[in-house]
């Protein structure tokens, strides 16, 4: 006989290597270790799996089965060293407090408004999908019993039927609303009509599987086998238990919604009374006291401590900003660190090869077969039902078959109350596994949204099509990048600054809100709250209902109301949801489908006005900045990133008030000759045309570059004077010009002139024909910022003391010039 654990001979912390010590031998170093792995692991999974468009979910689930029994844990060695069995209550310990903390942030994701604003659509489409699969699952619950109580380690009568058919009706039935959320930013498909109603019908399925699990959990078993078993599972047997159990949390619900609610609200009103929009550590110290606690009642209760956190989550205001810091305060140490290594102790739980024999694995194909035919077919014929087409219907029943953390959370419940035995357990598990990583490719393969625009001609930013002297009383198209309400003043500016609209000359500018989605419960959180209604992959902005990001929608309102009837400016708003790898497929596509003349991006890192660096915008600079390099590689109209350093601020109460007397923005423009320099100069022109924009014409020489005969072809010299020669006609008496020679020293005068307050903003080309100095100084400053190309990769530095502002132009149709290029 094994005698009992006492657990005083398990320490924490040993005394170290040099004391003779093995720190695997101790709780806390282990545990260190076990984090260690689990995380390299999953990591290393997501970064194999990244080409294949999974999600994130799979590399974590299939990373615990590999570090289980089922792979590197039938070296016995390894598992005693890395995974000892003393030390699995203190994994699981540590990751249900992790799953405890996600179930809570779950609960925060779910906005019950939203639910009950979806319509019947969803609704329809949600309860088909549940129905479906819970029937056939109950079904095949009939052979599948067999299974799970056939085993010497297993009694007949510990197993109830009850319990058995609801978590097979259950797991089969399940959708996994993160995950989903994730495939669909993943395709393209998030904010499609296709992409709304999948994750309305998600969100409904979700609240529907919670209420089937604390069911299944409060069912009885039946109260036979060893005494032993009988004294763990006391009074189990009794229905009137089970009736005690679902009343009990019937009322820790309508307590939880009626007084906690309420309170939780004056939290947040309280919380968001902080000046410097921070929350009070008590706000938070009572939150998190209200998850563990809410945990503990419903485990007392007899129903799993994930309901409580759960459904306090539930409780939480939505849309302030008191839920958006509270999730920014524990997400990423809940998600990051702690949720792996839930997947990780249910790997270690699931054991591949206890499915033995053509029964076993006949047994697991059945299984996956029946919940895909119940979660597909239950899907697709209530879809077409609704009018929604054959491939769309077909593309939801396989999006709605996505399983993932709910899914092992019901096994993992299954297997602790003896329903699920470890054959029938790890059956399941792979049939998770597999359901959701089939979902990218089948959805891929079945359904292509028309998110590819016909061809169209380059677009400059004459506002029209490929013909350069294109009579410029047209409307100009802008399609404004912004990713914060910061980029929003400095844009307004540079838009201001361009020629005052017309009768015969309108401005029609898409601004365009840029949001990063990430596996963070932030993005789900975000995703809900926009309205969906716009183009693929475009969220068009709602009135009313004001969030912190509809600042971006009301300051660029009041910049359309101030202008005039007759001035013909008119503003569209779109959202942009997708991650950041993928976001200028978005912007591009965009740019072509709306015939967009320019994009306007901001610089990835914001500066002061005396060239101090600020804070990079978003979490990664590099990020957004690789997001730029993108567009600008495959835009094919012209693209401005706006360096910001306070451009127009001296003005800004006067364009506000619609001053018409006052000083002049002076505007900048660089010329020395190639495509994106004569984009420059039509971007001047445009300004020069606004009668409180005062341009000068900077026309560089270079003498060493002359007597080197280091030119441009003879083609770009014709195109270079003949825009030249238009731009002085146009601008005559309008613009100043100046003819400035560098004498090999162009960075130096680049320096100088961004330094001087002579321009609040200077216009440059991307790119300019060869001048004698830039290859040495190529070779010895290689450029930062390759997006900005050499002038404005050195007025973008912070090195150098430049406060002008800049607007770098890359022309639409630079990349088919060749022998150009710096």
């Amino acid at each position: 006989m094994v005698a009992a654990v006492n657990e005083t001979q398990i320490k924490t912390a040993s005394d170290g290597a040099w004391e003779g010590d093995s720190p695997l031998n101790y709780a806390f170093p282990l545990l260190i270790v076990q984090t260690a792995v689990v995380l390299f692991t999953s990591r290393f999974l997501d970064f194999l799996l990244r080409p294949l468009r999974q999600p994130k979910v799979v590399a974590e689930i299939l990373g615990g089965i590999l570090l289980g029994p089922s792979a590197l844990g039938r070296n016995k060695e390894f598992l005693k060293l890395v995974f000892p069995p003393w030390s699995t209550p203190i994994l699981e310990s540590v990751a249900s407090i992790g799953l405890l903390f996600f179930l809570f942030l779950v609960g925060l994701e779910l906005d019950l408004a939203v639910l009950r604003r979806s319509g019947r659509k969803a609704f329809t489409i949600a309860v088909a999908g549940i129905s479906l699969p819970f029937v056939f699952g109950a079904a095949i619950s009939l052979l599948l019993r067999r299974t799970a109580v056939n085993n010497p380690h297993h009694h007949h009568e510990t197993v109830g039927y009850g319990q058995f058919l609801v978590f097979m009706g259950v797991a089969l039935s399940i959708t996994a609303f993160p995950v989903l959320a994730r495939i669909l930013a993943e395709l393209k498909l998030l904010t499609t009509h296709m992409g709304q109603t999948a994750m309305a019908a998600a969100a409904f399925n979700d609240v529907a599987a919670w209420i089937l699990l604390a069911l299944a959990v409060a069912l009885p078993g039946h109260g036979g086998g060893s005494s032993s078993d009988q004294i763990h599972h006391k009074g189990t047997g009794s229905p009137l238990i089970s009736i005690w159990v679902l009343l009990s949390g019937m009322g820790f619900v309508m307590f939880m919604m009626f007084v906690v609610r309420p309170a939780m609200k004056w939290v947040a009103r309280v919380s968001s009374s902080e000046q410097d929009g921070s929350i009070h550590e008590a706000c938070i110290c009572l939150t998190l006291a209200g998850v563990m606690v809410s945990g503990f009642i419903t485990d007392v209760i007899g129903l799993h401590s994930i309901f409580g956190a759960f459904v306090f989550g539930l409780t939480i205001p939505k849309g302030g900003s008191f839920s958006e810091r509270l999730i920014e305060r524990i997400e990423d140490f809940v998600s990051v660190l702690l949720l792996p290594l839930y997947f990780a102790s249910s790997g270690l739980k699931t054991d591949v090869a206890k499915i033995r024999g053509a029964e076993a694995w006949g047994i697991l194909a059945l299984v996956i077969a029946t919940a895909c035919a119940g979660k597909i077919l239950g899907t697709f014929l209530t879809a077409m039902m609704c009018t929604i087409p054959a491939r769309e219907s077909l593309t939801l029943g396989v999006l709605m078959n996505t399983k993932g953390l709910v899914e092992l959370v019901v096994l993992n419940i299954g297997r602790e109350k003896k329903v699920l035995n470890d054959e029938m357990f790890a059956i399941l598990v792979l049939m998770a596994l597999f359901t959701t990583f089939i979902t990218t490719p089948v959805v891929v393969a079945i359904y292509k949204p028309l998110n590819s625009p016909n061809p169209k001609a380059q677009r400059n930013i004459s506002g029209g099509g490929q013909k350069d002297d294109e009579d410029v009383e047209e409307e100009l198209r802008i399609l404004a990048c912004v990713r914060g309400p910061r980029d929003v003043p400095p844009l307004i500016r540079l838009i201001e600054s361009f020629g005052t609209p017309t009768a015969n000359r309108s401005l029609k500018i898409y601004v365009m809100h840029l949001i990063e989605f990430t596996d963070r419960p932030s993005s789900i959180v975000m995703v809900q709250r926009a309205r969906r209604n716009g183009l693929p992959f475009i969220n068009r902005l709602c009135k009313g209902g004001a969030t912190s990001r509809d600042q971006i929608a009301a300051a660029f309102s009041v910049y359309g109301q101030l202008r005039t009837q007759s001035q013909r400016v008119r503003i569209r708003h779109l959202k942009d949801i997708s991650s950041l790898p993928t976001m200028h497929e978005d912007i591009c596509h965009v740019a072509e489908d709306k015939r967009v003349s320019m994009i306007v991006l901001p610089f990835h890192r914001h500066w002061s006005r005396d060239g101090d660096e600020g804070m990079p915008m978003g979490r990664f600079a590099t990020g957004w900045r690789a997001v730029n390099q993108r567009v600008m590689e495959n835009a094919k109209c012209s693209v401005g990133i706006l360096v910001d350093r306070g451009f127009g601020q001296r003005l800004s109460h006067e364009v506000e008030e619609g001053a018409s007397n006052g000083g002049q923005r002076r505007v900048g423009v660089v010329f020395i000759g190639g495509p994106d320099d004569r984009a420059a100069l039509k971007t001047a022109l445009k300004m020069a045309q606004h009668p409180r924009t005062r341009v000068t014409l900077l026309q560089i020489q270079d003498k060493v570059t002359d007597e080197c005969s280091i030119s441009s072809p003879q083609h770009e010299k014709e195109k270079d004077e003949a825009a030249m020669a238009e731009f002085k006609k146009r601008c005559d008496g309008l613009v100043e010009c100046e003819q400035r020679v560098v004498d090999g020293n162009l960075r130096q005068f680049i320096e100088e002139t961004g330094r001087s307050k002579d321009y609040e903003l200077l216009i440059i080309g991307k790119q300019q024909k060869p001048l004698a100095e830039t290859g040495a100084e190529l070779e010895t400053h290689p450029m930062e910022g390759q997006e900005l190309g050499f002038m404005g990769d050195v007025l973008a530095s912070s090195d150098h003391g430049i406060q002008v502002s800049v607007l770098v132009i890359q022309s639409g149709d630079a990349k088919t010039v060749e022998g150009i290029n710096v």
